[in-house]
């Protein structure tokens, strides 16, 4: 009785000692996971990204500050006074009407995957339904490095009688947009990562070349003129939108590029107009060919309040 009573203590050790190691090893195993699963995000999205604010205005910076919080979270944000600086110093005409050229030319002096331009202001603003009102709004433009391409573009604001509690409802956006962003940059590196090059068509010949001779460009048979937006009209944009075209020898347009992007809409305003246009083909000596051309628009408002 006395050696089955010692068997049985001792098998208890053992299992009671079984059952600690087992339940130890759960807790090592389950904090790894959760480890991993926690910090998933950093290193699945490891773009870097910079956040910019050109007017360099409080309400830009109180913005961008919210912004960067939420995107924390999904990217590696550079430092922001060194990507202002490597900004500074790059060279461009306008802030938020930048080619693709000089887009990528700041996305590589800044070290950057993407980088976000942010225009905020408070404006008091009247109406025959509020009267008197203040708003308080952001355009975000997401650029690509690699491309130069505006990759996403956005107008969000908050109004109300106060400036405030107007800014308050802007900074309640920030989070909302921020997954946008995310998902908008997840999207474009995809989307630029698997895209092929296309076979770069003849451009426009110089005037006096020997390629000039006998050469007829690529018309319109009707120009149509694109259509200055409600938006940009409302916040006053002036800008200029660049758009290459390759048109094949029967006149169809093959793809277009914005190749100087301005948002408001008026990217699609000019994408839409061009498509809409029936154009007839390059020719040399009466022989028709496919051909690359640029067209530019300028956007300025020019009844102002």
């Amino acid at each position: 009785m006395l050696i089955n009573k010692q068997k049985t203590e001792i098998q208890n050790i053992i299992i009671n000692r079984l059952a600690k190691k087992t339940v130890s090893n759960f807790i090592v195993h389950f904090s790894v996971l959760l480890f991993t699963f926690y910090f998933l995000p950093f290193t699945v999205n490891a773009q870097k990204i910079a956040i910019l604010t050109p007017e360099k205005n409080a309400e830009g910076e109180n913005f961008a500050e919210k912004l960067e919080t939420w995107l924390f979270r999904e990217f590696k944000i550079l430092d922001k006074s060194l990507s202002e600086a490597a900004f500074n110093s790059s060279i461009y005409e306008k802030p938020f009407n930048l080619s693709l050229e000089e887009s990528k030319n700041i996305g590589a002096a800044i070290g950057c995957d993407f980088f976000l331009l942010i225009q905020s202001k408070n404006l008091r603003r009247f109406s025959l339904e509020k009267k008197e009102y203040y708003e308080s709004f952001a355009a975000v433009y997401v650029v690509s490095s690699r491309s130069g391409r505006l990759v996403f573009w956005k107008l969000v604001k908050g109004e109300a009688k106060i400036t405030d509690e107007a800014e308050k409802l802007l900074f309640n956006e920030a989070e909302k947009l921020g997954s946008e962003i995310a998902e908008k940059i997840k999207k474009a590196e995809k989307t630029e990562i698997s895209e092929k090059n296309a076979a770069k068509l003849e451009e426009l010949p110089e005037d006096d070349s020997p390629a000039a001779k006998n050469f007829r460009p690529p018309l319109p048979f009707k120009r149509i003129r694109p259509q200055y937006t409600e938006i940009a009209n409302l916040y006053v944009v002036e800008a200029t939108v660049d758009i290459l075209l390759d048109v094949d020898e029967t006149g169809k347009i093959l793809s277009t590029e914005i190749s100087r992007w301005a948002g408001f809409g008026l990217d699609e305003s000019v994408i839409k107009t061009v498509m809409e246009m029936n154009w007839r083909p390059a020719s040399r000596a009466e022989k028709t060919l496919p051909m690359s051309i640029l067209l530019r628009y300028n956007f300025k408002k020019l009844d102002r309040d």
